[in-house]
């Protein structure tokens, strides 16, 4: 008899484990010689050695397909420790999956020439109206990365400007008062990792959500980083952002130019970037419309006729 410990790296442990540990259960039943107890993300398992190689190498299988899909079922399970094949290749329109398994892919045109010019340049400005999934396909490639290790860490940032309220008034320290501002990049990032798994990455700075005035001073190397609501930031603050581009690393640059909340006297980093940027070497523009919205029908006719009032008032 041996006793081996098996480490489940990367993957949140109770999506492996299935729902009142079902699949450990599961496989407890399906290797009877062997004693298997699991605690965290370790795998403790003592019995014969024949059947303890067969076991591990379905746990890494198994291991695999969590990585991959973001889900794994008992007939996944049972596939696996019978040796039958499952197709576990990602169609190639398919950047990730969500935590629920749902395929996360472009839905218009334009989202696909967005995934595209982030594979062929090193930073892309992605520009467009609310609810064309700048943000949420800009984090789904983040996140692809990271678990197909072509880059170490995820950095998200977004401007503190206020939309109406005011920073000062909001309770609690610093990092009470800036939480709400980032707070549409966490929604993202729990669509698509497990919670456990993102409060261990970002607890180990794998991912680091921050406020652009955080990013003074640094150099950012083997990373992909998003900065988000770019229209809010000033010429120097865009900048001193693109600036700080590293080695090995893409930047994706998101913002939407008719939801400016800065002064009217201050003018937008974003735009004055894209003007400058426009015809740079290794630097995509993906410009989104009205066609790409992907939320509540309704959002695109608020877009719409908040447009069309925007001309009426310019032409007065």
């Amino acid at each position: 008899m041996i006793e081996k410990h098996l480490v489940l790296e990367d993957i949140d442990p109770v999506m492996f484990y299935g729902v009142g540990n079902g699949h450990l259960q599961m496989l407890k039943a399906l290797f009877p010689k062997l004693r298997i107890v699991a605690r965290d993300n370790v795998i403790r398992v003592l019995g014969d050695e024949q059947q303890m190689a067969v076991f591990e190498e379905s746990v890494e299988k198994m291991r695999q397909h969590v990585l991959k899909f973001n889900a794994l079922k008992e007939e996944d399970i049972l596939d696996i420790t019978r040796g039958k094949r499952l197709n576990d290749d990602v169609p190639d329109d398919v950047v990730c999956y969500s935590i629920s398994g749902r395929a996360i892919k472009a839905r218009s045109q334009n989202q696909q020439r967005l995934i595209d010019a982030y594979h062929e340049n090193d930073m892309v400005f992605a520009v467009g109206p609310a609810g064309t999934g700048k943000t949420y396909l800009s984090i789904a490639l983040a996140v692809k990365a990271l678990k197909e290790k072509t880059a170490k860490k995820i950095i998200l940032s977004r401007p503190a400007v206020e939309a109406g309220e005011k920073l000062g008034f909001l309770p609690g320290d610093m990092k009470d008062k800036i939480d709400p501002y980032l707070q549409p990049l966490y929604d993202s990032l729990e669509d698509m990792l497990p919670q456990v798994k993102l409060q261990d990455m970002m607890e180990k700075h794998v991912i680091q959500i921050a406020p652009l005035a955080f990013m003074r001073g640094r150099t950012l190397n083997d990373a992909v980083v998003i900065l988000d609501e770019a229209q809010n930031t000033t010429p120097a603050q865009i900048r001193m952002f693109l600036t700080r581009m590293g080695w090995n690393t893409k930047m994706i640059i998101t913002g939407d130019t008719s939801q400016i909340d800065l002064p009217h006297s201050q003018k937008s980093g974003l735009i004055e970037a894209l003007h400058i940027l426009n015809n740079v070497e290794g630097i995509g523009v993906v410009n989104l419309t009205q066609k790409d919205i992907v939320r509540h029908k309704l959002v695109t006719r608020i877009v719409n006729a908040y447009e069309e009032y925007d001309k009426e008032v310019k032409s007065e």
